[in-house]
């Protein structure tokens, strides 16, 4: 069933076919000029964000200019977002005793509540609730902007280098806005954790400490100019601004975190900085789109590892595993060399061949359960040298909106120990598809979601989604063997166990090290995954909750369409929903209710 016919079946349908014809004639004007307003604004997010118009692949024709630039990243570059936001606010809210058709009413509820998010961090002075501090392991200006001109900014004609070096002068600029803004929001008491500074000097003095000429962000331009014939000194010019711009900039940098390190508070949530119980509240209901507070998630996450550790223990007695405790069995099977890819070039090239082998395995059973599968391509890719120790295990890049650039799912290959072989299915199902590949490439190729929401990510809806694919995943056969569905079980018994530690660091004042300990033992993974992860839950508060509490929503609402339509339920009709792009869980919930009724006749 394609979305035409699918649509067919649904309220907005329905409720169309019931109404008379008049107010149907006036829902149909109203549902116009309601598109023609989302378009507009935006339309003005894009003028404020020109890595979005990079991102999205839209820097071409009238917008051909924004490649040039990066993001104004002052003081005054916030505000005018936040205020862009606001007007968009009350903007919409004259459409809300409108006559909307049930899909226009959907976007405008959903558009409303994104935009209102947008508006938050302002209330603390700050740029995000979920990443509070501007110059961390994980953020800032020198980790996202040359990993953003590698992988975003295309290079195919002479004007594409041209762009690439008017960026490299805008990144000097940021870098020193960084700096600037770090001094001031240090000064109010928001400066990440002495060991996340620790580990952002490292990095900076990596990316400070090559050769310019050598550099990855020279480098990046150079062959890739090469690999199009593109004539001209490429190298020379970018050398020169990162010689006498980006690494002077780096250096005041380095030298500010240097002197600031020393002053930032003790302790390693966001409890230590002002109003941070206030903060955390904003980023667990930003990150989870709901009202749970921090004790109802702890108290959630403390019964899902003890349940899926049951399901564990299980599997691997069944394998022959049954001395110690979970955590301890799974950690023997992590360093079990058979499970193992070798520590070096060539095992790093086999583990990620082994990736999309599977990815194309999985695409091959996709046409069971989903109507409609995108033909967006996915690379997968090691996460750069210049950013492994402080990047995240895994994470996805969505591809440009016109197919430009294709999406990219990264892997950190720090350490391949890492990465045993029973667990990289359900990574890949995750990352991929018929995880965040599939929902985020449905929801961009969706021909009548306002590109408002095709661009908007919520991460209860997305990373919930992601790990309900894992789950479909082993419904479809994607787990060859029982450790292989041993690692889907233990992703879930890590994302529960996030439920736990993200609230024990953030409301129960846990130290990274309490924190790791527990990932270390509830898990079986190697301590410096776990670490790692762990300095990400206390530099971005809340984030690490949407996965856990946005499957069980998906899960929920699943089940609950089965029972209300019984045999008549149908799976593609199900993931259908996808195509009507992202949305918080209450209305998600709501949704796939009214589907079902509207399916049921």
């Amino acid at each position: 069933m394609d979305r035409r016919q699918f649509l067919t079946s649904t309220g907005a349908v329905a409720i169309a076919g019931a109404m008379p014809h008049a107010l149907a004639q006036t829902a149909g004007a109203d549902d116009a000029r309601l598109s023609a307003t989302f378009a507009a604004i935006f339309e003005r997010q894009l003028d404020l964000s020109p890595t979005m118009v990079t991102s999205l692949g839209l820097d071409k024709g009238g917008r051909a200019g924004a490649k040039s630039q990066l993001d104004d990243n002052s003081k005054s570059g916030t505000m005018k977002k936040v205020a862009a936001a606001q007007a968009a606010l009350q903007e919409l809210d004259g459409y809300k005793n409108a006559r909307l058709s049930d899909a226009q009413r959907l976007n405008l509820d959903v558009i409303l509540y994104s935009l209102d998010q947008q508006t938050v961090p302002a209330k603390f002075g700050l740029n995000s609730v979920q990443r509070p501090y501007r110059i961390f392991q994980q953020g800032g200006s020198y980790f996202q902007t040359p990993d953003f001109l590698n992988t975003a900014h295309t290079i195919n004609a002479a004007a594409d280098c041209d762009a690439y070096i008017a960026r490299l002068n805008a990144l000097a600029r940021n870098l020193r806005t960084d700096t600037a803004l770090q001094r001031d929001e240090a000064a109010r008491g928001y400066l990440a954790p002495g060991w996340s500074l620790d580990l952002t000097l490292g990095q900076l003095k990596k990316l400070r400490g090559q050769p310019a000429a050598d550099s990855s962000i020279v480098q990046s331009l150079m062959k890739r100019a090469a690999a199009k014939n593109i004539a001209g000194d490429w190298q020379a010019q970018a050398t020169a601004i990162v010689e006498k711009a980006i690494y002077p900039a780096l250096d005041e940098q380095i030298a500010a975190i240097e002197a600031l390190k020393g002053k930032t508070a003790a302790g390693d949530g966001v409890w230590r900085t002002p109003r941070g119980n206030e903060i955390y509240a904003a980023a667990l209901k930003q990150a989870t789109t709901t009202d749970l507070t921090a004790d109802q998630i702890h108290a959630m996450g403390v019964e899902q590892v003890a349940d899926i550790s049951a399901q564990l223990d299980a599997i691997l007695k069944g394998a022959g595993r049954s001395g110690g405790t979970i955590g301890e069995r799974l950690a023997a099977l992590n360093v079990d060399p058979s499970q193992l890819y070798a520590d070096s070039p060539e095992g790093r090239a086999a583990l990620l061949a082994q990736l999309n082998r599977d990815v194309d395995a999985m695409r091959a059973k996709l046409p069971r359960a989903f109507a409609t599968i995108p033909d967006t391509p996915l690379e997968i890719r090691a996460v750069p040298v210049e950013i492994q120790d402080g990047a995240s295990n895994g994470y996805y890049n969505r591809a440009a909106l016109d197919g430009s650039r294709p999406a990219i799912y990264f892997i950190n290959l720090k350490d391949v120990g890492d990465w045993p072989k029973y667990g990289l299915p359900s990574l890949t199902y995750h990352e991929g598809v018929p995880g965040h590949h599939l929902q985020i490439s449905t929801a961009q190729t969706a021909g009548d979601v306002p590109m408002l929401r095709k661009t908007a990510f919520m991460s209860a809806y997305t990373e919930g989604w992601a790990l309900y694919a894992e789950q479909l995943a082993d419904e479809l056969g994607g787990y060859a063997t029982p450790l292989d569905r041993a690692g889907y079980l233990q992703s879930f018994l890590f994302r529960a166990a996030r439920l736990v530690v993200d609230t024990g660091i953030h409301a129960k004042k846990w130290s990274r090290e309490q924190a790791t300990d527990y990932m270390v033992q509830t898990t079986g993974f190697a301590r410096p995954r776990c670490q790692r992860e762990v300095e990400r839950y206390c530099t971005q508060p809340g984030q690490a909750t949407s996965y856990k509490v946005g499957h069980g929503v998906w899960a929920k609402a699943r089940t609950a369409a089965q029972a209300q339509l019984g045999k008549s339920f149908d799976i593609k009709q199900f993931h259908a929903i996808l195509e009507e792009g992202a949305m918080p869980l209450s209305m998600l919930e709501k949704r796939v209710a009214d589907r079902a009724r509207a399916a049921q006749g």
